[in-house]
């Protein structure tokens, strides 16, 4: 594991190399940033982003999403992982917002992850991105960039992985952190081919050695 010096390190290395890194997740608001967050399961932000520059054309409020049937709105997503699941929680999503918060994304995390669709990560990304509320949002970025890095264990789940980057990464970093983060595991620790020649965290990246060490055996 990763002392304090060296985690500071990790942070200023990120920040460093993606200075710029932000939610890639095109919307204008927080309705259509829940809505573009809950698509993005198991599903890339580039793919999600072709799919609502036609979507939130066609639908603006709640309202919309349930003025047309569930097979319509299918239809609208279909090119989109689990589209069927996830039309079913967009209309469910939008019911409650219009029958609890007048029709308005509450602004806190325990309430956004009544929603249907939205667990905690999505609730996270929303509450950050949209509420500038301090978050990190685990996605499979993080927990991989963080377990090879050594700033959490191997066997951590999700829900220990986000309080242990809690506990170690300053308050008021966390949504940065997220974001940079998903942008170093996205463009260069990559899941299947992790640039670790050129990386400037090898030194002490648990995985990176090892990578390192089977190439020059």
């Amino acid at each position: 594991m990763l002392n304090k010096t060296q985690i500071r390190r990790v942070l200023d290395t990120m920040q460093d190399m993606f200075p710029e890194a932000a939610c890639e997740l095109v919307h204008k608001n927080a309705f259509e940033l829940v809505i573009a967050v809950l698509l993005s399961a198991q599903c890339t932000d580039n793919l999600v982003n072709k799919v609502t520059k036609d979507l939130f054309k066609k639908y603006q409020t709640p309202e919309d999403y349930l003025a047309v049937s569930l097979e319509e709105l299918q239809h609208d997503i279909r090119s989109i992982g689990l589209y069927r699941n996830k039309a079913k929680n967009i209309q469910k999503l939008c019911q409650t917002l219009i029958d609890q918060y007048d029709g308005i994304v509450p602004d806190t995390r325990d309430e956004l992850v009544k929603l249907a669709g939205v667990g905690r990560k999505t609730a996270n990304v929303v509450a950050s991105v949209a509420f500038n509320e301090p978050a990190i949002a685990v996605d499979t970025h993080v927990e991989r960039v963080s377990k090879r890095l050594g700033l959490c264990r191997w066997k951590d789940n999700v829900t220990e992985v986000e309080n242990t980057l809690m506990k170690k990464v300053p308050r008021d970093e966390w949504s940065d952190t997220h974001h940079r983060m998903i942008f170093f595991g996205r463009y260069h620790c990559k899941a299947r081919n992790p640039n670790c020649l050129a990386c400037p965290l090898n030194d002490i990246c648990r995985e990176g050695k090892k990578r390192l060490k089977a190439e020059a055996n």
